[in-house]
């Protein structure tokens, strides 16, 4: 049997021993033939004998469902824990984008079939780093070639995933068509991960730029074998003070590569760490209330008050706006200037404003599908306050 865990070996360890140990007890356990003759018991014809066997006879009855069920329970832990080695992945792309304050993740898998009977889903692998941080996951099927490739959305739940190790949070994925023995599928994954950026150093002044660190594993973590992997990082510029080597790894101007790594056991994990310059505003909304009035004229008014702050660095020292407004392109380099709303395209009466009055620095206008754009002139600096 499988290994299982010291929780079931304790309950397992109560029950065994108040059951018959003798082979032919087992036998009969197993068959449900609870006759036992005399030449099954010890030798002699004596009442003695007679009672041992009656005797015996009662204690395979009462014993059997036990049994029964701790075989099961044995079955089922061997059909669990052989599911993930049913499956391995014969190749996986994983390619990270950081250049904006979410860490955008696009994973491709090709899966397949290694067991003997179908296989209905396929299951992913998040460590606690990442887990804490996810946003969505998104999944799809793809199949054929180039040009004629043709999609399919697969749901996506979370599950418990079998011998994960420290805390791993997993996803299942249902596919369409169970995969069959020896067959093969393209699984594309999509993921989010907000606030995965730690700025370092914490706080910088009104000229400097914005540092940060984010922290992930050179293998892809999953619960099967993958023949082979590669992890690409996009970095939203040049200016890549440090990065983990595991080789092969190589960077070529704004792109870090790890791998290809070959024939890698489950739940393979190599921790890296690269710290960059990212000075794409972090913007934050704390709270959001939205307000809807239905009038008895059919009119809808809706009101959305947002809390912001800035996620970034903190700001050090004072404020200056004189420098903020004279060099804008080396003084507060990563705040956020401004909000970008999307309205519907029969939206009229629009008003904005914040806490001490009307927003002069604005722009409404109508984009391609006939939507309305609002952009706001809010300039936030990186100690979390609004500045007008």
């Amino acid at each position: 049997f499988p290994p299982v865990s010291f929780l079931s070996l304790h309950h397992l360890c109560l029950l065994l021993p108040s059951l018959p140990t003798d082979a032919t007890a087992v036998r009969v356990l197993l068959s449900g033939d609870f006759k036992v003759s005399q030449a099954e018991t010890r030798p002699g014809n004596d009442a003695s004998d007679q009672l041992g066997a009656a005797a015996m006879e009662a204690s395979l009855r009462a014993h059997r469902p036990a049994a029964l069920l701790i075989f099961a329970f044995l079955s089922l832990l061997s059909v669990s824990s052989s599911a993930a080695q049913e499956i391995q992945i014969l190749n996986a792309e994983r390619r990270i984008d950081l250049s904006s304050q979410v860490a955008i993740v696009f994973l491709t898998l090709k899966v397949e079939n290694t067991g003997k009977a179908a296989a209905s889903d396929v299951l992913l692998a998040f460590p606690p780093t990442e887990a804490e941080h996810l946003a969505e996951v998104k999944a799809q099927a793809a199949s054929g070639k180039k040009r004629k490739k043709t999609y399919a959305h697969l749901i996506v739940e979370p599950t418990d995933v079998p011998d994960a190790p420290n805390g791993a949070k997993g996803f299942r994925l249902a596919l369409h068509n169970p995969l069959s023995p020896g067959e093969t599928t393209t699984i594309e994954v999509l993921y989010m991960l907000t606030h995965s950026m730690e700025p370092f150093p914490a706080e910088i002044s009104q000229s400097d730029p914005q540092l940060v660190y984010y922290r992930d594993s050179a293998y892809i973590l999953s619960p099967y074998r993958i023949k082979q992997q590669t992890t690409f990082i996009k970095t939203p510029s040049t200016n890549v003070q440090s990065f983990s080597r595991v080789e092969p790894t190589n960077r070529a101007g704004m792109e870090l590569k790890y791998g290809p790594y070959e024939d890698l056991p489950a739940y393979s994990y190599s921790p890296v760490l690269v710290h960059f310059e990212n000075n794409n505003p972090f913007a934050v909304v704390e709270e959001l209330v939205r307000e809807v009035e239905i009038s008895h004229w059919g009119n809808l008014q809706i009101t959305e008050h947002y809390t912001l702050a800035h996620g970034g660095a903190k700001l050090k020292g004072v404020f200056s706006r004189v420098d903020y407004q004279s060099r804008p392109s080396a003084s507060g380099v990563s705040s956020f200037k401004n909000l970008l709303a999307r309205l519907p395209p029969r939206v009229h009466s629009v008003y904005y404003r914040d806490e001490i009055g009307n927003i002069s620095s604005s722009r409404l206008r109508t984009d391609s599908r006939k939507n309305l754009k609002l952009n706001l002139g809010i300039h936030c600096l990186e100690d979390g306050n609004p500045h007008l």
